[in-house]
């Protein structure tokens, strides 16, 4: 019998992701944090976002993170489309996705 270590990251009841790291759990959690900040500044914006929108924009700013503070200190953006090179906290190979309820 194997024993095996996960930690799962909850959000307001809900378990979000669950990770074999605790490292991983832990940025995926600080990035869910900065996304929720950042929606409530969002919601703020003149430019009239649905929830939805606001919600999906947030969490993809989040995920980012580096590019746009790049651009934000003045650097040109990415050349690639689909944001940063750099490894993000969760894998394939060690990340299971969780139904939400």
């Amino acid at each position: 019998m194997a024993v095996i270590v996960k930690y799962v990251v909850e959000r307001n009841g809900v378990e979000r992701m669950t990770f074999t790291s605790k490292k991983e759990a832990d940025a995926y959690d600080k990035m869910l944090d900065m996304a929720e900040s950042l929606e409530q500044m969002l919601t703020k914006v003149d430019v009239p976002l649905s929830e939805q929108q606001v919600e999906s924009l947030a969490l993809e700013i989040a995920k980012q993170k580096d590019d746009f503070l790049a651009v934000l200190k003045g650097a040109k953006p990415p050349t690639n489309q689909t944001g940063s090179k750099k490894e993000k906290p969760a894998t394939q190979e060690n990340v299971a996705k969780l139904k939400e309820a």
